[in-house]
């Protein structure tokens, strides 16, 4: 495949929007962190900088795209910047896996779920998930029948490795992985579901006793949402990949490399992207980490500008600023 201005281009922008948006809620999930722990926070975070991770990768493939198609990347070099890639995209697969199971176990088990999930074993999920994603990553440098027998610039997924490691990918780990997260799935909305009849039948009994009723508390539908907003939006990126990988290995006639490469493993890639909005849109506490972040910088933009007035020696002194910073109350940013 030729090198190609626009998808450079293209590729360009998509890894500094990853870098840029999975930084910032790293940022915001530290920060939590920092004041109250929790393991389902640090597997956000590690969601988080396996993202930056892939969008600080792809940002190595841009320099292949723009340059000279005289002047390609080595093969040894372009076979361990796409290991990177593929290694920090599991690693980001890996994740929601691991938030999904994680949210599964609270609801199952909620009562044991502290006394489960502590500080070590979270930790040792995290590095068991990252030696995985880092084997599935560089298997293809160790087998070779999962490699291409001849090389042509530019750098690219399938210019090294050949689609029977898509193939493997998918009937070894994305096609169970999808399954297992549907079980997840269906057993949470069931939980949810007969929690929620108990809170229901609670109200009623209470207005019959004319007792007060206290406010109910979708935290099991709420986590249900995200898992499945995740789900989706993981099936809905990688699926078409993954699926059009298979049909190039079984139709050695059919050349899918273009498809693959320019548009189907964009839209993988661009998974990463929407990670971060997810949590920045669907988790409160996520939300209102960044709206506080957001009114530090213009507070602390606002000053400033007042000490910048001030030195200029204006003879009316520092002025207030003329556009007054507005405040939002919880309940106007949870859009109730």
């Amino acid at each position: 495949m030729e090198s190609s201005f626009p998808f450079g281009v293209t590729l360009a922008v998509l890894a500094s929007l990853i870098i840029a948006a999975n930084a910032l809620v790293a940022v915001a999930v530290l920060l939590l962190i920092h004041k109250n722990d929790g393991a389902s926070l640090c597997f956000t975070l590690n969601l988080a900088v396996a993202d930056t991770l892939l969008g600080v990768a792809i940002s190595g493939l841009v320099t292949d795209q723009l340059s000279s198609p005289a002047r390609p990347t080595q093969k040894t070099l372009c076979s361990l910047r796409m290991a990177f890639v593929t290694s920090s995209a599991a690693a980001s697969v890996l994740t929601v896996m691991l938030i999904a199971f994680d949210r599964y176990l609270a609801i199952k088990q909620p009562f044991r779920y502290l006394q489960i999930m502590n500080g070590f074993m979270a930790g040792s999920c995290i590095a068991g998930l990252w030696l995985v994603s880092y084997l599935i990553g560089f298997l293809p440098l160790g087998v070779p029948i999962f490699q291409q027998t001849t090389y042509q610039g530019p750098c690219s997924f399938f210019a090294v490795f050949h689609p029977r490691f898509v193939l493997t990918l998918s009937c070894v780990g994305f096609f169970p992985a999808l399954l297992l997260f549907v079980f997840f799935y269906c057993d949470m909305l069931k939980i949810a579901s007969m929690h929620s009849q108990q809170i229901r039948k609670m109200e009623q009994a209470g207005a019959m006793a004319g007792a007060y009723r206290p406010p109910r508390t979708p935290s099991d539908f709420k986590a249900v949402r995200t898992v499945a907003v995740l789900i989706g939006s993981f099936t809905l990126s990688w699926t078409p990949f993954l699926i059009t990988g298979i049909v190039q290995v079984a139709c050695q006639k059919c050349y899918l490399y273009l498809v693959l490469e320019r548009y189907l493993w964009l839209l993988g890639v661009g998974n990463s992207l929407l990670n971060p909005l997810i949590y920045a849109y669907w988790q409160k506490e996520v939300r209102q980490q960044l709206y506080q972040m957001a009114l530090g910088v213009k507070k602390g933009l606002a000053s400033f500008l007042l000490l910048l007035s001030a030195k200029d020696g204006s003879p009316e002194g520092p002025r207030e600023s003329s556009c007054p910073i507005a405040t939002i109350s919880h309940s106007q940013l949870d859009g109730e």
